[in-house]
């Protein structure tokens, strides 16, 4: 996912970053899962608050949306 940090930005804009990428070239379709907190953990490295905080942030932008045990969507109108 990141191969190496931006030291003047924090870490979950940076993933926010890739993630609203992969959703604007089409790696990420609409209704199409994205990556889940713990596979943000695993891919990244950073703390789960910091993966929470990726998806919170995408969520209140409206990029997705979240099914309570079904995981995290993109939206229609991302």
């Amino acid at each position: 996912m990141i191969t190496e940090w931006a030291k003047d930005r924090p870490k979950w804009e940076q993933i926010a970053e890739v993630i609203r990428t992969r959703i604007a070239d089409g790696t990420y379709p609409a209704r199409s899962r994205v990556p889940s907190v713990q596979q943000i953990v695993m891919e990244t490295g950073v703390a789960v608050d910091t993966a929470q905080k990726v998806l919170a942030n995408l969520r209140e932008e409206g990029a997705i949306y979240t099914v309570r045990g079904l995981g995290s969507f993109v939206s229609e109108h991302s």
